[in-house]
């Protein structure tokens, strides 16, 4: 599996786009497709894996493993509610109103796991 495919696998599982991932890292519109041709730089491609939450490994297919976020980078929750990338679908936004329902759940999961009530 290619760069460019690895990325847009991942990029489709998170929601996005090439085209909306590429924007959200900061690159021209159609810089990732190019990756196959051209090597990225290190940082576009770091910009990229942060956006989708791997390592730069996986995307280059040095390893199968996808890398979560260790107890040191923890994803604070405020953080990951506010995320655009985790509030799309099929990489088309959603409504406010509707970001905020989601986002009302997920304290409510979160709150009730903090009590034990998986």
């Amino acid at each position: 599996m290619t760069l460019v495919s690895r990325t847009k696998e991942m990029a489709k599982q998170r929601g996005l786009s090439l085209k909306l991932l590429a924007s959200k890292a900061g690159l021209a519109e159609n810089a990732i497709y190019r990756w196959d041709d051209n090597n990225p730089k290190s940082e576009n491609l770091e910009k990229v894996a942060d956006i989708l939450s791997v390592s730069t490994d996986y995307l280059l297919g040095r390893t199968d493993k996808i890398s979560l976020p260790s107890d040191n980078n923890k994803i604070d929750l405020k953080d990951a509610l506010d995320n655009e990338t985790i509030l799309a679908f099929d990489g088309m936004e959603i409504a406010e109103e509707d970001k905020e329902k989601l986002r009302e759940y997920a304290r409510f999961v979160v709150e009730q796991r903090q009590r034990g009530n998986r």
